[in-house]
């Protein structure tokens, strides 16, 4: 996973903001002069539309978890883990916009395989690792004192395995994106073929699934999905680095191919409309990976590749590496606005995707010591009433993240930089 890198300009763009200036012009001044300063620090020649991809694919999870997964008071005074999708099938639609995982591994495999030192395989990994790693284990060092704390206080174990499972769920995800960059070598010498014979591996397993009538060995098997089918989409991020998708047409074919075999799939194959799970349904999409996931993901890799150029648009990109920097710039413009967003998005994007679900638990159980029961955030999730105010408590979970990223956001940047020594 690749970091954003912001090299010192060569020269200041922007004019020292004069005394005498009232505090509102002062504050705007500065997020021009961060916003101009960030612009010019990085390189010309990156391409801006993977940060965005990758900012838009991680925000996109946070957004469905918060949204999709609900932490109800019950009678007997636990605390449970509920989707609306259960309740509400109406809103199943969110859950092919809020599940972009796909888009994540297509960068994922493309930022991988692009900056790969061939003969430099154990201390590539190895930095790789430990970006991702480093987090991980300040957020597991905090929880399993929460969990102690909780248990000591008698708070019930049904109460304590809810929240501790909702911090624990995004972590597959960074299991399985270890180890398909362990794999990149490998991945790097026939990303094509390797993309259609995991394909291939989800189909022939699902099949093995519909026949067999879910029995245990099967599914047991079955789990071998999971890596198999976001091996798709990281593959397909090692051709775009070889530069397999420099034409529309592929991106077209990707996206209209997979939309028709993702709605054949629901329509005929007995597959889930929704693309995550929901409590209490026969089958899933996401655990493990079904064939219905795997064509989705080939429609969002698609979409993503025909987004990229009004993405660099949106954000600024240069037309040309040599570009010349304008004389004392004071104001920055809307797409130098956005870039900066995304940049800073992206020097926190493990903070964010690991500490988004502490911070919606945190405000879950502090509101529930402090006011008891609230509408939308702790009673079922069975009327569309609850949305609209659900969508307000998600602004509260964002200031809390915000918070966090703060607090714990040093641990991925010194990890990142392994004290200074980031690819």
């Amino acid at each position: 996973m690749a970091d954003v890198r912001l090299l010192p300009p060569a020269e200041p763009r922007t004019a020292p903001i004069s005394g005498g200036v009232s505090a509102g012009p002062r504050t705007a001044g500065r997020l021009h002069a961060v916003a101009l300063r960030i612009d010019a620090a990085t390189p010309a020649g990156r391409d801006r539309a993977i940060d965005v991809l990758r900012a838009l694919s991680t925000l996109g999870v946070v957004l469905g978890h918060w949204l999709v997964t609900a932490v109800t008071l019950r009678a007997d005074g636990h605390l449970m883990n509920e989707s609306p999708l259960g309740h509400l099938p109406a809103l199943t639609p969110l859950s092919w916009v809020l599940q972009p995982l796909a888009i994540f591994f297509f960068v994922g495999g493309r930022v991988a395989a692009r900056s790969y030192p061939t003969g430099h395989y154990r201390p590539w990994l190895a930095r790789r690792m430990r970006r991702l790693l480093r987090p991980v284990g300040a957020l597991l060092s905090l929880w399993i004192l929460v969990v102690l704390g909780l248990a000591a206080a008698g708070v019930a174990h049904e109460t304590i395995s809810t929240l501790f499972n909702l911090v624990l769920s995004p972590l597959w995800f960074l299991l399985v994106f270890l180890v398909l960059t362990a794999l990149t070598p490998l991945v790097r010498r026939a990303p094509g073929r390797i993309a259609v014979v995991a394909c291939a591996v989800v189909a022939v397993l699902d099949a093995a699934h519909f026949a067999g009538g879910g029995a245990d060995w099967i599914e047991t098997v079955r789990n071998a999905n999971i890596l198999a089918g976001w091996l798709v989409p990281y593959c397909l991020g090692a051709v775009w680095a070889s530069g397999g998708f420099a034409r529309r047409r592929p991106a077209a074919l990707l996206l209209g191919g997979g939309v028709a075999a993702t709605a054949a799939l629901i329509v005929w194959g007995g597959y889930p409309a929704s693309m995550v799970g929901v409590n209490g349904a026969a089958m899933s999409n996401l655990n493990p990976l079904s064939l219905a996931a795997v064509t989705f993901g080939l429609a969002q890799c698609g979409a993503a590749l025909l987004l990229c150029g009004p993405l660099r648009r949106l954000v600024g990109q240069p037309r040309s590496a040599a570009r010349p920097a304008p004389d004392r710039q004071l104001r920055a413009t809307p797409g130098q606005f956005a870039w900066a967003a995304v940049a800073l998005m992206n020097t926190s994007v493990i903070t964010v995707f690991l500490w988004h679900q502490t911070a919606m638990i945190s405000v879950t159980a502090l509101a529930l010591g402090l006011d008891g029961p609230l509408f939308g955030l702790h009673t079922a999730p069975d009327t569309l009433a609850w949305v609209p105010v659900r969508l307000l408590w998600m602004v509260v979970f964002a200031l809390l993240l915000v918070g966090l990223c703060r607090a714990f956001g040093r641990v991925e940047h010194d990890a990142r930089s392994g004290r200074a020594t980031a690819a």
